[in-house]
């Protein structure tokens, strides 16, 4: 019974997106001109390629961001409980901030904040 739910499901999916493409090809506006390419539609003339290298700290730098972001969204939920778990929430949301403080120790050192 799941099975061929499973299989009408999926069939409905590929039918509606390849119909929404084809429809999106079939009437959709085809205005190709060298404006197109540019990488901004400003008015101004780009000088030089738009593919330009990305230095490596750029990525270094968002990931780090991002990894120390998305802990610290780990703490809201503790904050909400902390009070029905006692101090072994003290204590494991302490140990949580150690690492923390560790792999940022160990960024810092390594030299992923400095710019240059």
């Amino acid at each position: 019974m799941y099975s061929t739910l499973l299989i009408t499901v999926l069939l409905t999916a590929a039918v509606l997106v390849i119909g929404a493409y084809v429809i999106a090809k079939l009437i959709g506006p085809r205005s190709y001109n060298k404006v197109k390419g540019e990488p901004y539609e400003c008015g101004i003339p780009s000088r030089g390629s738009s593919w330009l290298p990305v230095s490596v700290g750029f990525y270094l730098f968002a990931i780090l961001f991002l990894v120390f972001d998305i802990e610290t969204v780990f703490l809201y939920p503790w904050a909400v409980v902390v009070k029905q778990f006692g101090s072994m929430a003290l204590v494991s949301i302490g140990f949580f901030l150690l690492v923390l403080v560790f792999g940022l120790a160990y960024a810092w050192r390594k030299g992923a904040l400095e710019w240059k």
